[in-house]
């Protein structure tokens, strides 16, 4: 299946080829037809995967609050791999979808 990701570290978005999810126990998969790109929260998250870590700093005070607060209970090499692992993991785009219920 087509997925739209983008790369927080570059800031690049692309559209993926990646496995389809499976149907978990107590779970439904929807086969989806349309899908919407939503411009205000998308073009936001563009934004922000385009910007220097200083104005991502800046968009999400909250997120340095909790980096600072990791340092002090986890220490730096901790907090650094965990803040690494953040960035190298592709955020998936679109989460408005119409389609059918697989059973």
């Amino acid at each position: 299946m087509k997925q739209i990701l983008q790369n927080l570290k570059t800031g690049k978005t692309e559209l993926m080829e990646i496995p389809c999810p499976t149907v978990k126990p107590g779970h439904l998969l929807i086969k989806t037809a349309f899908s919407v790109i939503s411009a205000g929260t998308e073009r936001m998250l563009v934004e922000f995967g385009k910007a220097n870590y200083l104005s991502m700093a800046k968009q999400q005070r909250n997120k340095v609050k909790q980096v600072l607060n990791k340092l002090k209970t986890d220490g730096m090499f901790s907090t650094l791999n965990s803040g690494q692992s953040k960035f190298d993991q592709p955020l998936p785009l679109g989460y408005h979808n119409a389609g059918r219920a697989l059973l």
